[in-house]
Formats: C-alpha cells, sequence, structure tokens
C-alpha cells in the first residue's frame, strides 16, 4: 500500500483564509498525513486539516503558542521509512549538510526555510525542500507544495500552487 504525504511550509498565515482552505482542498486530496515544515505563525492554519495526520515543527516566524505545540524538529515514520524534519532556521547557509547531523538514520528530510522548492537525493536519503505555500515573489511567483508517497519506494513531486479565486 503507497501512504500519500501534502508536504507544505512557510504558510506566514495569521489564520486559515477562505482562499488557502480552497487551495489546501484542492493540492492536498487524498493525503493521508499532512507535513508542515515550520513557519506555520498561528495554530488556527492547521486546523483546516482534520482528519488527517498532521506532523509539524514551528520555525522562526512561530510565536510562543506554536513553539508549544510543535518542536523544532521530529522523526518519525511513514509507511517504512524513517522522516526527518525541521523548519531550518539558524543552520546557515548549508542546511542539506547540517541536517545529515540533525537526522543521521533518515530516509527522507524535510525543511522549510529558504522559500526555495527542491528535491535532491543524496546517495539514498531524500531531501525535500516544498517552497513557500504563499506567493513570495512581487513578480507574482505561485507557492509550492510537495507530495511525497511512500510504497516500496519514497518518490516526491513539486508542484505549483493553482491559482483559485
Amino acid at each position: 500500500m503507497t501512504l500519500r504525504a501534502g508536504i507544505l511550509s512557510d504558510t506566514h498565515l495569521t489564520r486559515p483564509d477562505s482562499r488557502f482552505k480552497r487551495q489546501v482542498r484542492q493540492c492536498f486530496a487524498g493525503c493521508d498525513m499532512i507535513i508542515h515544515a515550520g513557519d506555520i505563525t498561528n495554530p488556527s492554519v492547521l486546523e483546516v486539516f482534520q482528519g488527517v495526520e498532521v506532523k509539524a515543527v514551528h520555525g522562526n516566524m512561530c510565536g510562543e503558542p506554536v513553539r508549544r505545540l510543535y518542536p523544532a524538529s521530529q522523526v518519525f515514520q511513514l509507511g517504512t521509512f524513517t522522516i526527518g524534519l525541521t523548519h531550518g532556521a539558524g543552520m546557515g547557509m548549508d542546511i542539506e549538510n547540517r541536517l545529515f547531523d540533525l537526522f543521521p538514520e533518515a530516509d527522507c528530510m524535510i525543511y522549510g526555510h529558504t522559500h526555495h522548492p527542491s528535491i535532491q537525493h543524496y546517495g539514498s536519503v531524500l531531501m525535500i525542500n516544498p517552497g513557500s505555500f504563499q506567493a513570495t515573489s512581487r513578480f507574482g511567483a505561485p507557492g509550492t507544495y510537495a507530495i511525497l508517497e511512500a510504497g516500496d519506494t519514497l518518490e516526491a513531486t513539486l508542484h505549483q500552487i493553482p491559482q483559485v479565486p
């Protein structure tokens, strides 16, 4: 059986508005789990994922309410795979290399912070940055997210958020 996880980061919202809710429904339909790589900024943002297991960490833009609810990093299982999750703030310009120190046994490492979407393979390790779920450019660059599928192998894809009214 293949498990499907939706990955997002850097939502930077004070509350989940109706546009965000429509985007979430469209982007993460059929996901068994949601993984948020930090900068949630308000706990209510994750309430839109009710009924689906959520794994989340706080980021550098999160206040005390989010920091009390979610750790700076965590390790969990997705199927038979070990996933390491952190935001990445404070790890310097070389976040990817520092992740190996933080999650030495992980099959997949997920981080955010940079707002630059990326999927890389480092040997047998899959590294994912879903980018920012919110458009972050004054030039109208759309937000991005990732889908991770865990079956016999781990497969990840990056996606642009569809424009919804």
